[in-house]
């Protein structure tokens, strides 16, 4: 017969007064943790005490009940009311609820038991709670109060408003994380919310970044330049919304109206563009997002000068000058760190830095003839370049020659001093037609004698140039500023080409940190160099010899083009490039370049995009994203491949160093090396696979690449 099932008995609770109830040794509660017993205390006070104690009577030798009762479980309620009784808030009197133990089990298993079954209240039932309570009308400080969190923590719960409904039935079915429900929160757009789960609920990544990404792919970071330039205020104020993370570090948002953004932009460019124009008087002033790179080949630059200091600056800048140098000089022989000297000194050299930048003064000729561009740079602040003179603006000469000296000075330009009708002029003498002169006077000199004497000067003087080197240098020098930075009057009796091919069709190029530090010297060394042309020579003589290597650097980085085009393999170049590149220790990832998504991703097929991944960081890298669709491949990649130091193989050097030597092998130009031994161009260098496999591609093959690329 089966035996019946025990009813179960249980503990009776009843009030005992507070002065009979002691704490037990057997609580297994040691280290502090959750709501401070401060907090409790308050709590205590204001709902009054919502969970009893668990107390057993304390038994005397004979087994005899003494009055007291131990406390297995609920320590820490009891020391906030022992709290309220010690500031005399309550009695100690007072009973208190009380479930009392027979005793059947040991205390500390009653004390472990109640702390490791008590299961803590889920993220969304908080959230629901919170939602209730500012229903009946209490702010988020109030009840952060009440509850004793932070009100971060309740901004936070109460964000969870913005999920959709089914995305929060989903999690509390455990079949999503409270961060990847967090990473959904930063939008209110329940529709999209929903298509970014479905979408990655059928994929391997579903990190709360990769949903946050998703979530903000067609919107704009505060961070901008563009929502830097007109101010995330000023945008809300036009009626633009800015999505927020409350969970994560967001700098700030996300702009989700590209558009509303792209108008305002563009009206304060415009309206400072304007400003400019008529503030500072110049003929014209563009103004754009951004400008291709090389936007200002075929004109005219011209610089302003520094405007003088005053008597009182120069007072100023030396009194400062003087206790800046005293006050550096003593602190580099004191052996302790001062937080007060290295202040005054940083004080020092900002009040010298804001006397020496004072604003450059153009002529006002110039300026009336002239213009500015207007951008904006890669922090959000306007970008301004004055100085550029179009063709079409440049001073006319006239018949009478009133302009020609304007030109000479402004420009640089030579003008003919003189000129003859009917015939011609040789040291300003006319000679007209086959008119005879008279025996007795003094002809001018045969065009052929004039040849050649000049000749043997030219022989001669390459002779001496030869053997004076400083010379030489500055006469190279000379010719690669003309052209530089002269637009006219850059004649130059070395026959030398200097070149600067443009890259207008590259976007963002001008953004770059290396276009950038070009721009820089560039703009550095225009403000040095005299006006004229005719006293750049005066000019390099003076000028020490750092600076002369510094300045013929400068020019002559400008001609270097190591560009493939379609075209023009340009072999032998390339491989002079790569020598270039070893002699100065450059390589493209050194210098800080990184494969992202429009610099390279997004713009190659996704096999390419896997082979990148896969070159980088092995096969099981890219076995991770091989499933994804190209625009969500490509982002992966670029988190993949950041730091790898991956470069694509037309940024690689020749792997084979024989590619130097091959660059330097004669051409077969009739003179030498034209044996049947002598290597063609294709030859003489040991060049990437991309480069030598040029004559395999067709024009059919070419565009279907293109169109694989375009997917």
């Amino acid at each position: 017969m089966a035996e019946a099932n025990q009813k179960i008995t249980l503990n009776v609770g009843r009030d005992i007064p507070f002065d009979k109830l002691v704490l037990s040794q057997q609580n297994v509660r040691k280290i502090k943790a959750g709501v401070s017993i401060d907090d409790l205390a308050e709590d205590i006070a204001r709902r009054g005490l919502l969970t009893s104690l668990n107390v057993r009577a304390e038994l005397d030798a004979k087994g005899n009940e003494t009055g007291v009762y131990r406390i297995p479980a609920g320590g820490r309620r009891y020391r906030a009311l022992e709290l309220l009784v010690s500031c005399k808030r309550l009695a100690k009197t007072t009973g208190i609820p009380c479930v009392v133990s027979r005793g059947d089990t040991p205390e500390v298993e009653d004390s472990l038991a109640e702390n490791v079954q008590r299961a803590d209240l889920h993220p969304l039932d908080q959230y629901r709670a919170f939602q209730t309570l500012r229903e009946q009308g209490l702010g988020e400080e109030e009840i952060a109060a009440r509850f004793f969190v932070s009100v971060a923590t309740v901004r936070q719960r109460l964000r969870l408003t913005s999920v959709s409904p089914r995305l929060l039935d989903l999690y509390a079915d455990d079949e999503m994380t409270l961060e990847q429900v967090m990473a959904f929160s930063i939008t209110n757009d329940h529709v999209r919310q929903e298509q970014v789960w479905d979408t990655i609920s059928r994929q391997q990544i579903r990190e709360p970044y990769y949903i946050r990404r998703l979530l903000t792919e067609t919107a704009i970071r505060a961070g901008d330049r563009r929502a830097v330039y007109v101010g995330v205020d000023a945008y809300e104020a036009a009626g633009g919304v800015v999505m927020r993370d409350l969970f994560e570090q967001d700098s700030g948002g996300w702009l989700q109206d590209p558009a509303l953004l792209e108008q305002l932009a563009i009206a304060k460019l415009k309206i400072e563009a304007e400003a400019l124009q008529v503030e500072e008087g110049w003929k014209w002033v563009e103004a754009a997002f951004d400008f291709s790179y090389g936007h200002t080949s075929g004109l005219r630059r011209f610089f302003g000068k520094q405007a003088e200091m005053s008597e009182e600056e120069l007072a100023r800048h030396g009194a400062l000058k003087a206790e800046y140098d005293k006050l550096d000089s003593e602190y580099a022989e004191a052996e302790a760190y001062s937080d007060e000297i290295e202040r005054r000194l940083e004080e020092l050299g900002y009040e010298l830095d804001r006397i020496n930048d004072r604003p450059h003064v153009f002529d006002p000729k110039e300026v009336a003839r002239g213009g500015a561009y207007v951008s904006l740079a890669a922090n959000g602040t306007l970008k301004i370049e004055r100085g550029f003179v179009r063709p079409e603006d440049e001073p006319r000469i006239e018949a009478n020659g009133e302009d020609a000296a304007e030109m000479d000075d402004a420009v640089g330009g030579d003008v003919s001093a003189s000129s003859s009708v009917g015939g011609v002029s040789v040291n300003g003498k006319a000679v007209v037609g086959d008119q005879e002169e008279e025996d007795d006077t003094l002809r001018p000199l045969s065009d052929r004698l004039v040849l050649d004497l000049t000749a043997t000067r030219t022989v001669a003087l390459r002779n001496a140039l030869a053997n004076d080197p400083v010379i030489a240098f500055i006469a190279v020098l000379h010719a690669f500023v003309l052209k530089t930075f002269y637009l006219y009057g850059s004649d130059t009796c070395l026959e030398l080409t200097l070149q600067s091919a443009r890259f207008g069709q590259t976007e963002g190029l001008g953004d770059t940190v290396w276009a950038k530090e070009i721009e820089q010297r560039q703009e550095a060394w225009g403000q040095d160099l005299p006006r004229k042309p005719e006293d750049l020579w005066d000019f390099l003589i003076a000028l020490d010899e750092v600076s002369r290597v510094a300045l013929f650097a400068h020019c002559a980085s400008l001609s270097l083009n190591a560009v493939i085009e379609p075209w023009n393999k340009r072999t032998r170049a390339i491989a002079h490039a790569d020598q270039v590149a070893r002699s100065i220790g450059f390589d493209m990832a050194g210098v800080g370049w990184v494969p992202t998504v429009d610099a390279y991703l997004g713009r190659v097929t996704k096999a390419h995009i896997l082979q990148a991944v896969r070159e980088a960081k092995g096969e099981q890298s890219a076995q991770l994203i091989d499933h994804l669709k190209k625009a969500d491949m490509a982002r992966e990649a670029e988190c993949l491949l950041d730091g790898s130091g991956w470069l694509p193989e037309p940024l690689r050097l020749a792997i084979d160093d024989a590619s130097a030597v091959g660059a330097e092998t004669p051409a077969d130009d009739g003179t030498e090396g034209t044996g049947d031994d002598a290597p063609s161009e294709d030859e003489g260098a040991v060049l990437p696979a991309f480069l030598t496999n040029e004559t395999a591609e067709t024009n059919e093959s070419a565009a279907q690449e293109d169109l694989e690329a375009a997917e």
